[in-house]
């Protein structure tokens, strides 16, 4: 599910074993997306503001220190918006993302070590759930943050080789969030949020990457929010 221009191969520090390298040459163009990306437009903007499910999250990571004294990032699928925090649980940044094509918190068995053309369109989505990202190195001797090593999903920029019929620059600057939604499974970020941001609190130690579900109930992908819940309730 890498789409980067030498679509990296796994070959993360803290795994000896690859998947085959046969996965990681350039992917085909998008065949799923059936409209037109739109136009990228100089005055409008996806709106970044936190859903009521992002900030439920970001309180309890918050409360919880479930991050474990490291820094995090809440992905939101639905509004395609990530939001970073440092250790502390600061505010440090926010910034649109581009997410799988496909609607769905769950990837398919053995995803990882597929070529990149035997990846259905259903396929192509970006698990939800709570991840441990750390940088490893992958092909081309470059840095990756791999959120979920096991299905081959990281974060990182816009490649700068992918495909120009995918239109990823315009649909990143869309205010609409199903325009979002054109990678493979990883997570596209801004290039500047990426160096200025993620990797300054990242590179050292890694970090917590929250990947929102598109259907599931929030409380089936982060179980602890329930507890979270009663306590609340009960202070009241």
């Amino acid at each position: 599910m890498i789409d980067f221009l030498l679509a990296f191969a796994a070959l993360a520090v803290a795994t000896p074993q690859a998947p085959p390298a046969a996965k990681h040459s350039r992917p085909p163009a998008a065949k799923s997306a059936k409209k037109p990306a739109p136009r990228a437009s100089a005055t409008v903007k996806l709106d970044l503001t936190q859903s009521a499910a992002a900030t439920r999250v970001i309180d309890w990571v918050a409360a919880s220190g479930d991050n474990g004294a490291l820094p995090y990032i809440v992905i939101d699928k639905n509004n395609a918006a990530a939001f970073l925090f440092d250790a502390t649980g600061q505010a440090v940044a926010k910034a649109p993302v581009l997410v799988g094509v496909a609607v769905g918190d769950e990837a398919t068995p053995g995803i990882g070590s597929k070529n990149l053309a035997e990846i259905g369109p259903a396929e192509k989505t970006t698990p939800a759930g709570r991840f441990l990202a750390k940088y490893g190195i992958a092909a081309g001797r470059q840095k990756v943050l791999w959120v979920d090593y096991a299905t081959s999903v990281a974060l990182h920029p816009i490649p700068v080789g992918y495909n120009p019929k995918e239109r990823r620059r315009e649909r990143m600057a869309s205010p609409a969030p199903g325009d979002h939604r054109i990678t493979f499974g990883c997570i596209n970020v801004p290039s500047t949020f990426y160096s200025k941001s993620v990797q300054p609190l990242f590179r050292k130690k890694g970090g917590y990457v929250y990947i929102l579900p598109d259907t599931k109930p929030i409380e089936t992908v982060f179980p602890l929010l329930l507890g979270q819940a009663v306590a609340s309730g009960g202070s009241r």
